[in-house]
């Protein structure tokens, strides 16, 4: 697991020491964060020049030990929850934190299939942007020596910026901060006085500078869902080949073609052809997926399945994960959504596939158990709701939830 150690015990956790063969330049942020903790320093120091002192009977916690022992509470509550294996799957050193969300609440469990109820190998990434390489050389006429740019894996991940005028690749904090130290120009780290002389002498990027922050705007992209990792890997190849060479271009063109040509690997159904052929190659694990929709549906939550993908698709890799009856655990499947424009579209009618994934012609009044239906009509949730307030929930299926899900959430208050 990417070099970590599992651990039995709960005390020696955490990741084997070696030096990875490629930089992650989000790992990079990790040393920015050391110059921002300050504050209780200060603090510290402002009390001694105060002369106050401050002393307590009560008897001290070790806050080491309480914090082990409800670490190893919780965990117990884990491996009694979820199946025997799973938490030899899970990164040790990662930690969890959910006190918005009681799913106990929840009523309508919704789920999104590509990396969400199916997990690819990484081995995807490389055919992607293998494909994806080639478009670009073949039909975009780019130079040659692109293709000499073999996949690096662990480069990049989600969450990633793109400054599509500046060919700049970088992450962004939530309050607007470029962390310096991850900011790339092609495959080379660019210097933190060179990107403070680039923003102005600011490393904060004002919000009405990149109008649609989040994921939408003109002059920055933030590349939040897992099948964004080849394109961020093929962009920084790119700009490299053109910078090493000194080759002049535009980067607003270069970043219009690679993702089209990230694109062209989908509308032509190469990812699904690739699956399709080697599920066991692929496709990650499928036991986790069977035993968490088995737990919802025995405890009478319903379940809906939307997702670009097309009906046969799906239907063998949940076969390969779940079983031959895996619509049974679904109140509604709707494949070939078109999401996520789905969000805001209320004119697109339903039509009902048969059991062959072709569609048929007949009027579609109400969404029925067992049955496909192809495309995505708004509102159509009220179907699964009652009179009384339900609360729901979907999982995977939104490039960005705050630009995503604002209007729906708005047509379902």
């Amino acid at each position: 697991m990417n070099g970590q150690n599992c651990c039995k015990d709960g005390h020696n956790c955490g990741p084997t020491k070696h030096l990875p063969v490629n930089h992650n330049p989000v790992a990079a942020a990790v040393t920015s964060h050391r110059h921002q903790i300050v504050g209780k320093n200060r603090g510290e120091e402002s009390l001694a020049k105060s002369g106050r002192a401050f002393s307590s009977t009560a008897p001290q916690i070790n806050n080491k030990t309480y914090l082990w022992a409800r670490y190893n509470e919780m965990k117990r509550l884990v491996h009694d929850l979820i199946p025997p294996g799973v938490c030899n799957l899970l990164n040790p050193s990662t930690i969890y934190a959910n006190n918005e969300v009681n799913l106990e609440e929840v009523d309508i469990y919704g789920f999104d299939y590509d990396y969400t109820l199916a997990l690819y190998s990484s081995a995807l990434d490389e055919m992607i942007y293998n494909k994806a390489r080639e478009f670009l050389v073949q039909h975009y006429k780019y130079p040659e020596g692109i293709s000499k740019y073999d996949y690096i894996p662990n480069f990049a991940t989600r969450g990633l910026h793109y400054d599509i005028q500046k060919g700049l690749l970088m992450k962004i904090d939530a309050f607007h901060y470029i962390q310096l130290g991850t900011v790339y120009r092609g495959l080379k780290p660019v210097p933190d006085d060179e990107v403070m002389k680039l923003y102005g002498g600011s490393n904060h990027v004002p919000l009405h500078q990149v109008s649609g922050f989040y994921g939408k705007g003109p002059k920055m992209k933030q590349f939040m869902d897992v099948f964004s990792i080849p394109e961020m890997t093929l962009l920084a190849a790119a700009n490299d080949y053109f910078i090493s060479n000194d080759v002049e271009y535009d980067p607003v063109h270069l970043y219009k073609d690679v993702s089209d040509a990230i694109g062209m690997v989908h509308i032509k159904g190469y990812m699904y052809k690739w699956i399709m052929q080697d599920l066991e190659k692929y496709i990650l694990r499928g036991d986790e997926t069977y035993a968490v929709l088995h737990r919802l549906a025995s405890h009478g939550k319903k379940l809906f399945l939307i997702t670009n993908s097309p009906f046969s698709f799906v239907d063998k890799g949940m076969k390969y994960m779940v079983g031959k009856e895996w619509r049974e655990f679904f109140d509604v499947v709707i494949v070939q959504a078109d999401k996520p424009h789905f969000f805001n579209d209320c004119v697109k009618p339903f039509r009902r596939l048969d059991s062959n994934g072709d569609l048929q012609w007949d009027r579609i009044k109400s969404l029925n158990k067992g049955q496909i239906y192809k495309q995505y009509k708004r509102r159509w949730q009220g179907q699964l709701r009652s009179e009384r307030k339900i609360n729901l929930t979907q999982f995977g299926g939104v490039g960005h939830v705050q630009t995503d899900l604002a209007d729906q959430n708005r047509g379902l208050a």
